[in-house]
């Protein structure tokens, strides 16, 4: 079924990684993902994308979940942590393996940045499959050297999407993103295969997410297709921008939670956000609830703003 086949009210998601505290950005976009669902008389359930032990940390998983409360956000499911559903994924990805779509990648960081494929406009290369012909010796003397990654094939297709804030996007796998990494050589599990697994197996029929995943979207959809799931719907929401132009980073500590707590209410921030997204017209104190019958995605802009100087 596709998105446009839907006609039960929506399950939305907010799958934050416990990084780093949250920062307003962050928040932009599960109260967008929130009204989204909410407003039509949907579900929304809660995932902890903790898969990578390198930056997440179970402290902010806890943090997390308390930001939301205050904010007024609910959800309707246990939470899900994704650290523990490796066995999971390691099921999908087999299925994947019996198709003949997955095989090993043995190349370096450094070669993959020397690669000679061609690179997008935003300067990111993309694989050239130099390890998808690999011949069985060819595969012995390289594992010999070094664990390898796991990518998967992709075909030579246009994927398109409706998205709900951007209207339409498609683009070439192929030529935007190569063959794709769905196994880390540590054993971790990637993201692109978690969230489209996850996804389908939550019952998420609408994803809204920040603008920087918008290229992460059709190879998504076309992944759940090899796996046999129906593809959500999604709104890829403008990203909030720190005044320098700079995308807002939990490393930064831009506008980080923890310090607008000491200035603002839950009900002034979620305020500021419902201006910056069109439904009220004065930044104001007001409630996720009362913001339910505001809420038109034809209201949101489109394109990237400007983060008001809060602190």
């Amino acid at each position: 079924m596709s998105a446009q086949g839907f006609t039960a009210p929506p399950c939305g998601r907010f799958a934050p990684s416990p990084s780093g505290r949250m920062h307003l950005g962050n928040l932009w976009s599960c109260l967008l993902a929130w009204l989204s669902a909410r407003s039509a008389g949907g579900r929304m359930v809660l995932r902890l994308e903790d898969l990578d032990p390198d930056r997440c940390r179970s402290e902010f998983c806890e943090q997390v979940m308390r930001d939301l409360d205050w904010l007024g956000l609910d959800w309707d499911n246990e939470p899900v942590w994704q650290s523990r559903r490796s066995h999971i994924y390691e099921e999908y990805f087999h299925a994947l393996e019996q198709q003949g779509l997955v095989y090993p990648c043995y190349c370096t960081r450094n070669q993959l940045l020397a690669a000679s494929a061609p690179h997008r406009s935003d300067g990111i290369a993309v694989y050239d499959g130099r390890c998808r012909a690999l011949t069985m010796e060819q595969r012995r003397e390289r594992a010999a050297q070094r664990k390898p990654a796991w990518r998967i094939a992709v075909d030579e297709v246009e994927v398109g999407f409706h998205d709900l804030c951007r209207g339409h996007y498609a683009h070439r796998l192929d030529t935007c993103c190569g063959d794709f990494i769905l196994r880390r050589s540590d054993g971790v599990y990637a993201y692109q295969l978690a969230v489209v697994v996850d996804d389908a197996l939550m019952g998420v029929t609408q994803v809204v997410r920040g603008s920087d995943l918008l290229d992460s979207t059709p190879r998504q959809i076309w992944l759940g297709r090899q796996l046999g799931f129906s593809t959500p719907e999604y709104a890829h929401v403008p990203l909030l921008m720190a005044e320098d132009g700079r995308r807002l980073a939990k490393r930064d500590r831009d506008l980080e939670l923890g310090q607008l707590q000491q200035q603002y209410t839950a009900a002034e921030l979620v305020g500021i956000l419902a201006h910056l997204a069109g439904l009220i017209p004065e930044p104001a104190p007001i409630s996720p609830a009362d913001l339910i019958p505001l809420f038109a995605w034809s209201k949101v802009p489109k394109g990237d703003l400007i983060a008001p100087k809060l602190i």
